[in-house]
């Protein structure tokens, strides 16, 4: 039994830390993606964002709960316009990053929208 309560509480802390940067944004169409913790000037934190973004984008597109063909057509068309809307964003994040006289303040943020 007391080894169990750790092994919970690690599970507990891995699954909060699993995705700590992604939040819901003002309407349940649009999620915040934070990418204040990561390096872009390096490839792999760009592609952490990357994988972010489409975090959020299947999530707001509701592409898992999608039931029938039709249905997940339209998600899928959905996550891919987000993903689209999230690029210029995205872009300039990567810019300010590479710009050594930019700092980029704890609280860099893009947010993804649905539709």
């Amino acid at each position: 039994m007391t080894k169990t309560i750790p092994a919970l509480a690690a599970i507990a802390v891995a699954a909060a830390l699993l995705v700590p940067t992604v939040s819901q944004a003002a309407s349940a169409d649009a999620m915040t993606v934070s990418y204040a913790d990561l390096n872009l000037r390096g490839q792999a934190g760009r592609d952490t964002l990357v994988r972010r973004i489409n975090f959020a984008a299947s999530s707001v597109c509701a592409v898992r709960q999608a039931t029938d063909l039709a249905a997940l057509g339209a998600a899928s068309d959905c996550q891919d316009g987000a993903i689209a809307r999230a690029q210029p964003a995205f872009d300039a994040a990567v810019r300010a990053a590479l710009n050594p006289t930019v700092t980029v303040s704890s609280a860099a943020a893009l947010i993804v929208t649905g539709q």
